[in-house]
């Protein structure tokens, strides 16, 4: 039914209109401040977009359902084909072989050192009924032959075979800090590479640029789509320079960018990849054509601390790269910060694309965000964004010459930066860590414990660079739940902080609530309470609790009143670390002067308070 006579009866509402309400609610406050957000990039978000007007729609590779991909990481060939043959079994169309050594293998990571070793890995997988993708960092050269070879000798053409072999030397410098050769012996290398592989019928992708080793350094989406930007035109160069013509070398190249749970900049981020690599190919003087995009879970948004919600931001990752038109998605685990998934949090990570494309139905409708304001406004300015440091990193040499001199590495530093400010003062909360966190969570299960870092390489390296970091945003909150952990298994409890709650409940609950995510996030229990208005109960009610330390939660009107009394009795009663949620105001000298040692409020630097507490605490 399409019946639109009662609509066209009022007049169309204009942007004016609107702005005139929202004048009329913010009650004088800057617009700008209040409504409009900013991205790591400087790029505006605002609250409302108009209809975007002209969009080009943005097509995947192969119209229809993206790829099922699931991980093949366990060390043991014949364990990782049990879960691979599971992971098929139960719906995956795609397998990623992630081999030992590799950054993305975390320490964990398929020992397959031989033909016999990978035929092992991959028994009773049908390559022919699959699209495989090779994850082997370094050794992605070595693991290809081997690949190659293990199809010949089942018998397979590789032109029935849908591959990707994922060599990625600069990928490979950018995470680990070394390349085995000098880059005219690597370019050597690729180019007889991809002419042995197109001699023998091969016709799926040699080369992938990888946008992993910059989003788990903390880079921004527009630095991490010129890096990919940069790496991809580095390879057409190489290869052109071997004699392979233009259009051989853009056939023989992937790409893989990082999905988190921002979902608007993911899948802007998605489309805007597509529309760059096209103008790329329109200066190369190629018709554009769709290129084979990848996507991975982000490892930088998983925490070991309540675990569970992993699955939330997967699931968040996993919509926006598939409405952001990626060709296959690879969702980590949600207990991969943990060590080795189990079959269960395999099954849930490949459960969850199921539901999205079976259930939500969500690949029916081809770049479903084309023509939404919003959508199309932040495609457009990443693109814009994205182009400029690709610029920055030509002018520079090329990226390869951007890692040896550290700039790039420098200027994805300076974002981490920011972003860990942003963490530390939770204006960027991490569900779970440092917003509502559970410090009684039971403990998950995995495989194998986690492994040492991913990065050490023994390998000879002809160039080196200063390798990027592999950092989880949580980190530095599971650094302070360490310590609490450490001094529950010392003392048989954990450091615990009074909340003394002053007046009616509805006076303190918002406070209070505040301050007990607030001090849990690091690993201090609160000892709450339904409040007092006396204060010989509320000193003999702290030293019940046995805390080493108070915070005073209430309304900004009685704290006028009873903050200061409250305060000294606490003093007297031996809590000399005193804290009060909220700002202080103006009244910030009476009540230090009382005993108040720090104020908490949304936006204040919450780590360094809690290490602050963690070490008055003892811990």
């Amino acid at each position: 039914m399409d019946d639109l006579s009662l609509a066209a009866d009022f007049p169309q509402a204009t942007r004016e209109q609107w702005l005139k309400l929202v004048e009329g609610v913010l009650k004088g406050a800057d617009f700008s401040k209040k409504l409009v957000s900013r991205t790591h990039d400087g790029i505006e978000i605002q609250p409302l977009y108009p209809k975007a007007e002209g969009a080009g729609r943005i097509a995947r590779e192969q119209a229809g359902c993206w790829r099922v991909s699931q991980r093949v990481d366990h060390p043991d060939p014949a364990k990782a084909n049990e879960l691979a043959l599971v992971d098929l079994e139960g719906g995956a169309d795609a397998l990623t072989l992630v081999t030992h050594r590799a950054p993305a293998a975390r320490g964990f990571g398929v020992k397959a050192e031989s033909v016999e070793d990978l035929d092992k890995a991959l028994s009773g997988v049908m390559l022919d009924l699959i699209h495989l993708r090779l994850d082997a960092g370094r050794q992605g050269r070595v693991m290809a032959q081997l690949l190659i070879a293990l199809a010949e000798k089942r018998g397979h053409k590789l032109s029935d075979l849908s591959l990707d072999l994922g060599m990625d030397p600069i990928g490979g410098l950018a995470a680990q800090g070394g390349m085995s050769v000098e880059w005219h012996e690597m370019t050597a290398r690729m180019g007889s590479m991809l002419t042995s592989l197109a001699e023998k019928g091969f016709n799926g992708r040699a080369f992938i640029a990888d946008g992993r080793a910059y989003h788990e350094a903390g880079a921004s989406e527009a630095q991490e789509l010129a890096a990919v930007l940069a790496t991809g035109v580095t390879y057409l160069r190489a290869l052109e320079a071997q004699g392979h013509s233009l259009d051989a070398a853009r056939q023989a190249l992937s790409f893989l960018l990082v999905a988190d749970a921002d979902e608007f900049l993911t899948v802007a981020k998605f489309r805007a990849l597509r529309r760059l690599w096209a103008q790329v190919e329109q200066a190369c003087g190629l018709e554009p054509k769709p290129i084979r995009l990848h996507a991975e879970t982000a490892w930088r948004m998983t925490t070991k601390r309540d675990p569970w919600v992993n699955m939330l931001r997967a699931t968040v990752a996993t919509f926006s790269a598939g409405i952001g038109g990626a060709d296959a998605i690879t969702v980590l685990p949600f207990t991969a910060a943990l060590g080795l998934p189990d079959a269960f949090a395999r099954r849930v990570a490949r459960n969850t694309q199921l539901i999205l494309l079976e259930e939500s139905n969500l690949w029916r409708v081809a770049d479903p965000a084309a023509g939404a304001g919003g959508f199309e406004a932040l495609t457009d300015a990443l693109c814009e964004k994205a182009w400029i440091l690709f610029q920055e990193l030509e002018r520079e040499g090329g990226i390869l010459e951007s890692l040896r001199a550290g700039s790039l590495q420098n200027r994805i530093a300076a974002t981490c930066a920011q972003r860990e400010r942003t963490a530390a003062t939770r204006k960027e909360p991490i569900t779970g860590t440092s917003e509502f966190p559970n410090i009684h969570e039971a403990d998950v299960t995995v495989l194998m414990p986690s492994a040492p870092d991913a990065n050490e390489n023994a390998d000879p390296s002809a160039v080196t660079v200063e390798p990027l970091p592999s950092i989880r945003t949580a980190e530095a909150f599971e650094r302070l739940r360490d310590l609490s952990d450490a001094y529950l298994a010392r003392t048989g409890a954990r450091p615990k902080v009074f909340l003394a709650n002053l007046g009616p409940i509805s006076a303190f609950t918002a406070r209070a609530t505040f301050a007990k995510n607030f001090f849990e996030s690091g690993g201090i229990e609160a000892v709450t309470n339904d409040g007092f208005s006396d204060n010989a109960k509320l000193r003999e009610a702290f030293l019940e609790s046995k805390a080493e330390l108070t915070c005073i939660c209430s309304s900004d009107e009685i704290y006028a009143t009873h903050a200061e009394d409250a305060a000294k009795t606490l003093h007297e009663a031996g809590s000399p670390p005193i804290y009060l949620a909220g700002r202080p105001g103006d009244r910030e000298e009476e009540l230090t002067r009382a005993g108040i040692t720090t104020f908490i409020y949304a936006g204040c630097d919450t780590l360094k308070v809690l290490s602050e507490a963690l070490d008055k605490a003892g811990a």
